[in-house]
């Protein structure tokens, strides 16, 4: 048992690590297409499913709430939180419609829309980019080592590298919480409370 506990943490870490090479630059670009958009008063959407939409929720109550400083909200929206449009939409429509339909409705041009999906491969994932990059919305994905099908639906694509789904997710809202520090800080000055 301590032997899995201690493996478990080690591939954690060398992930991690990784990203130091090779995302630092995207995680940034992330953050200055956010604070751009709320400058402009627009916002930022999240999707993903299971694991991934805890996380996109986990992402947007830190813009909206706070992380480190005392401050306005940020206008941050899990679309997965309406649970009546949710099954409504997955009743009536299909589940792939689950998250454009919600983009259709509530996106404008300028707004981010920021999709999490280990595989990139998601069909209600790849349907939002779809229907966000039609209107206008800047495209955000946060995947796997493939990057699966997000590819060429995201003008940014921060893709951890590793095919382990749970790896994947844990650096997942590492670089969330990286981003939405960055955000508060530009935004709103940068001392820690």
């Amino acid at each position: 048992m301590k032997d899995l506990i201690k493996n478990r943490i080690t591939e954690s870490i060398d992930i991690k690590s990784k990203l130091l090479l090779i995302n630092v630059r995207d995680i940034e670009k992330v953050t200055k297409v956010i604070i751009s958009a709320f400058k402009k008063g627009n916002k930022v959407f999240l999707c993903g499913n299971g694991g991934s939409a805890a996380d996109a929720q986990h992402i947007a109550g830190e813009l909206e709430c706070k992380l480190y400083l005392d401050r306005d909200p940020m206008p941050a929206i899990a679309l997965h939180c309406n649970t009546s449009s949710i099954t409504a939409i997955g009743n009536d429509l299909g589940f792939d419609k689950t998250f454009s339909r919600k983009v259709e409705a509530l996106g404008e041009k300028g707004d981010v829309l920021i999709a999490l999906s280990t595989s990139g491969a998601s069909p209600n994932i790849l349907e939002a980019l779809e229907i966000a990059k039609k209107k206008g919305l800047k495209t955000v994905g946060f995947t796997g080592k493939s990057g699966g099908k997000m590819k060429g639906l995201c003008e940014i694509l921060i893709k951890v590298p590793s095919d382990n789904t749970p790896r994947i997710q844990e650096a997942h809202i590492l670089i969330g919480h990286i981003i939405c520090e960055i955000v508060e800080r530009e935004l709103y000055g940068t001392d820690k409370k």
